[in-house]
């Protein structure tokens, strides 16, 4: 009996021995490899998306915002019957239920199901309660305006990536800094917030205050949206600058797209075509070949040129002129757009001086907007030029630009010579940090040249092709042009492309904008049918909403005398 009671204390003492070694192994010798995986088991880093900063138009109206959402993700481990989630899932979001479904077989415990879901789906999600279906709060971004300014703002992707416009070149400023947070998971597997666990707080994004006005922005675009339907164009493009700084308070292109369901648009849409592409600009151009005539000396407004009543034989090739036109002064080869005229102003030019001028001017390169996808433009360097290019590029064929190139070089004359490098961003953060005004590009001009070349264009709207571009009580300065499409080494025989460039008032110029519209059907396809009556359009009710004071009062009324009533803007609202 004795040795019984000394075997089973011995045996109780070993296996009290044993457990305390084999507690002192867990809890002390391998405390810090057990108590990394239960921190692996219970907790989980979440990843805080900051909000993108605000996009401000040069009135502060929000143009970009971003809101907080819900997304969705599933647990599949905790997926009862996938099927039928998989079917549940489909209905909701209209998705495709085979995809869902083999989502559910992921080896995973966090696969993403929809993100950034609209409200009333997600409200709907949460109250049915499915199993294993959880949210995670993301920062979505939203236009308020929707399609307005669309290919400038462009767009950002669900991962909060910049992917288009100034969206894009500004990501790194207004996309913020990612923050982490520490959550603990219970036994049910949901998500519990601890005070005590690590978190870093998500930075958001600064804001973006534009030159851009949105009320000039939308005239621009219903302007333009109206000229192209009501000619039955392809599409259509206007600029529009502040001539003295080069900011831009306008930009659109027609037809555009909502940035907040961009994936929905052609990606045609999506393309900011007044930088991207490039077309000849026709007889527009004839403004800068009458730029480098004046700064050089050669000619002056009441020079006569003999027009040759039609064309021109130059090395073998006739080149014809839009209508037969005998002896005019160089202002009126300008008013009435005679190419002969210009090939002759090129001929007493030459090479070297036009293509010093155009050059000068900023054809052939970026503008260095900041925005992405710029065209250079298309000008060949002075060592390809044949005999006959000074004669074509006098009028505008032979070189390509972009709608923004030939609205700043114009904008040079309007603002008595001096070339602004364009901008879209005035002002970087919400503290008043100004971003740094562009640098100005050169001198192409000097200030007499510039003068006179802006009475010249004043003529062309007064009583030349420019007409149409009038503005009732404003002084309006422009030249059209009616330029055939480029095609296949060769021109159009029906595609046109009807421009306008133009600024006003001429004395004290706010504005300078170029509107083209492409390809428009029927036989009204000229620049000073189409393009002239579209820019007058836009500048009258611009030069209203800034506040402009006209240029030409209206008379003195005698006592008692009533006025006449303002004529109506055809339903226009400002």
């Amino acid at each position: 009996m004795k040795g019984r009671l000394v075997f089973v204390a011995l045996f109780l003492g070993g296996w009290t021995a044993a457990i305390a070694g084999r507690l002192y192994v867990l809890q002390v010798v391998r405390h810090d490899a057990y108590t990394e995986r239960a921190a692996e088991q219970q907790q989980r880093v979440l990843e805080l998306t900051p909000a993108r900063g605000t996009i401000y138009d040069a009135r502060g109206r929000e143009l970009a915002v971003s809101v907080q959402v819900d997304s969705a993700y599933v647990d599949p481990r905790q997926v009862r019957d996938p099927d039928v989630l998989a079917r549940e899932l489909a209905a909701m979001l209209g998705a495709d239920a085979a995809k869902l479904r083999r989502q559910l077989d992921a080896d995973s415990e966090f696969v993403w199901i929809a993100r950034q879901l609209d409200p009333p789906v997600a409200e709907e999600l949460r109250r049915r309660a499915l199993p294993g279906v959880h949210f995670v709060e993301e920062s979505k971004r939203y236009y308020p305006m929707r399609e307005l300014a669309a290919q400038v703002l462009g767009y950002a992707g669900v991962d909060n990536q910049g992917l288009a416009g100034l969206e894009l070149v500004y990501d790194e400023v207004v996309a913020g800094r990612k923050g982490e947070r520490t959550v603990l998971r219970d036994a049910r597997l949901d998500t519990v917030v601890a005070p005590h666990l690590a978190i870093s707080a998500a930075e958001p994004g600064r804001d973006l205050h534009l030159t851009l006005d949105a009320t000039i922005q939308h005239i621009v675009e219903r302007e333009l949206a109206r000229a192209v339907e009501e000619r039955g164009a392809k599409q259509g493009t206007a600029v529009f600058l502040d001539p003295a700084t080069g900011a831009v308070l306008a930009m659109a292109t027609y037809p555009g797209f909502d940035p907040n369901e961009f994936a929905r648009s052609h990606p045609s849409r999506w393309r900011n075509r007044a930088i991207t592409d490039v077309y000849e600009p026709g007889s527009t151009f004839k403004v800068i070949t009458a730029a480098a005539a004046f700064a050089a000396g050669l000619v002056a407004p009441e020079d006569p040129f003999e027009c040759e009543m039609g064309g021109i034989t130059l090395a073998g090739i006739r080149i014809r002129d839009h209508k037969p036109f005998g002896r005019l002064t160089f202002a009126e080869v300008l008013e009435k757009s005679s190419n002969v005229g210009m090939i002759k102003t090129a001929l007493l030019l030459g090479d070297q001086r036009l293509h010093a001028t155009v050059t000068a001017f900023g054809f052939g390169k970026p503008t260095g907007v900041d925005l992405p996808g710029e065209s250079p433009g298309i000008l060949h360097p002075l060592g390809q030029w044949r005999p006959l290019t000074k004669a074509y590029l006098s009028f505008g064929q032979g070189i390509a630009v972009t709608p923004l190139q030939l609205a700043a070089a114009v904008g040079a004359i309007a603002n008595g010579g001096t070339l602004a490098k364009p901008h879209v961003v005035a002002e970087l953060g919400g503290d008043g940090e100004s971003h740094p005004r562009p640098p100005v590009v050169g001198q192409p001009l000097d200030e007499r040249s510039a003068a006179t070349l802006r009475a010249v264009l004043e003529g062309v709207v007064t009583h030349g092709t420019g007409k149409g571009a009038a503005v009732p009580g404003y002084r309006v300065a422009g030249k059209t042009g009616t330029a055939q499409k480029a095609v296949a080494g060769g021109y159009s025989r029906s595609g046109y492309v009807p421009s306008f460039v133009g600024f006003a008032p001429v004395e004290r110029p706010v504005l300078v904008g170029v509107v083209a519209v492409h390809e428009p059907a029927g036989w009204e396809y000229h620049g000073g049918q189409v393009a002239a009556p579209l820019f007058g359009a836009i500048a009258r009710q611009v030069l209203l909403y800034m506040g402009v004071r006209p240029d030409r009062e209206p008379p003195a009324l005698w006592p008692g005398e009533v006025p006449p009533p303002t004529p109506p803007l055809s339903g226009e609202a400002i």
